[in-house]
């Protein structure tokens, strides 16, 4: 048990000294930073306690009781900044600690009032004390950030893959599937939190144990695999990190419904879908491997929404599907040229726009439901 300890607490220190003296890192870098140090002091904190160490030094307890409604709105903020560019912390972002805050509030006359003996018995009492209410508020408190956070930062995630297929005809840098990984261990070690304290002090099971060593243990583990894949992951270890450029990712484009209020009648809408049609064709801007909405709007001289909106109806797919999918036809075409066949297939690729290996071989099996190369034999 020691040894568990003893890790989770210095590669948490460990992986925060690496965020925070990496060059060029962003403030989702520190929020991540600031986090696994409250990580390492909330193990330090009980770490201490299972070694007997509150006993002997009694005002240690209740120091770290509040620390646990930080990781929830740390968790968001860090998924938040990972998506967007924020150089500095907006004055609603303050909000997220307020739990945090009024729980060490609540606790002043604890922390300050209560003589080491006292301490010590309202720890051994712990739900039976005159705290009752407090400790009682504070899981509540929990319990609520355990579940708003990871579902608010999911949701972040999924507006932000709309904006972007909706804006953009390439794909940003960032693992969507690491920060989806992130949310769910951590809501994996939010729900054995509630968890176990609804067996333990609602059902009174006998762990036989503190039942709080149990996700103790998963935020070890926790660390030990942010750790690991966290160092090779692009954008989190290392100087690579980009951000889309939007400023406000809940901000996404509108919904069909919405086009309803454009202004753009339907027989217009039409003339601008055969001038698009017709640019794609002859100036084939959908080679810029970084095409975004707003520079095809500017080549037809319409607005962005408009242009959403005539892609969306007339041809029922987002920009990011109606561009590459005229990535594919001219990787098909380049392909089957006779003067090409010595260009291997991501050089083709690359010549038709596509700016990545995996984003062609996905987008091609996505439009065509088979891999380059299969195509290119059947062909």
């Amino acid at each position: 048990m020691n040894t568990i300890f003893t890790v989770g607490i210095f590669l948490s220190l460990f992986l925060a000294t690496l965020l925070f003296v990496k060059k060029n890192k962003s403030l989702a870098d520190n929020v991540l930073g600031v986090w696994m140090v409250t990580i390492s002091i909330q193990l330090a904190s009980y770490y201490l306690y299972f070694l007997g160490y509150w006993e002997t030094y009694p005002h240690l307890v209740g120091v770290t009781t509040p620390f646990p409604l930080l990781f929830g709105p740390l968790l968001y903020l860090y998924v938040d900044f990972s998506l967007r560019k924020a150089p500095r912390f907006r004055p609603k972002d303050w909000l997220h600690f307020l739990p945090f805050a009024i729980t060490y509030l609540a606790m002043t006359p604890f922390l300050f009032g209560y003589s080491a003996e006292q301490k010590l018995l309202a720890d051994s009492l712990d739900f039976n004390s005159e705290f009752k209410s407090l400790f009682i508020t504070g899981f509540v408190m929990f319990f609520i950030t355990a579940v708003i956070y990871p579902v608010f930062a999911y949701r972040k995630i999924t507006n932000y893959q709309k904006y972007i297929s909706d804006n953009f005809a390439y794909k940003e840098t960032i693992s969507l599937r690491w920060l989806k990984n992130l949310i769910w261990g951590a809501a994996a070690i939010f729900l054995s939190v509630i968890i176990a304290f609804l067996l333990q002090e609602g059902l009174n099971v006998d762990f036989g144990f503190k039942a709080e060593i149990i996700p103790d243990i998963l935020v070890v583990i926790f660390i030990a695999v942010l750790g690991f894949f966290g160092i090779r992951q692009q954008g989190i270890f290392n100087d690579t990190h980009t951000h889309t450029s939007n400023p406000d990712i809940d901000a996404v484009a509108p919904e069909k419904e919405s086009y309803k209020k454009s202004g753009l009648k339907t027989s217009d809408a039409e003339i601008l879908h055969q001038k698009l049609l017709d640019l794609m064709k002859n100036e084939k801007p959908y080679l810029e491997p970084k095409l975004s909405l707003s520079q095809l709007a500017e080549k037809l001289d319409i607005t962005s929404n408009n242009l959403s909106q005539i892609i969306n109806q007339c041809d029922e797919k987002n920009f990011y599907d109606f561009v590459n999918g005229y990535r594919v036809q001219e990787f098909i075409s380049l392909a089957s040229s006779p003067q090409n066949k010595n260009m291997n297939l991501l050089g083709i690729a690359l010549d038709a726009g596509f700016n990545s290996k995996s984003s062609f071989n996905q987008v091609f099996k996505k439009i065509t439901g088979k891999t380059p190369r299969e195509y290119l034999l059947s062909d």
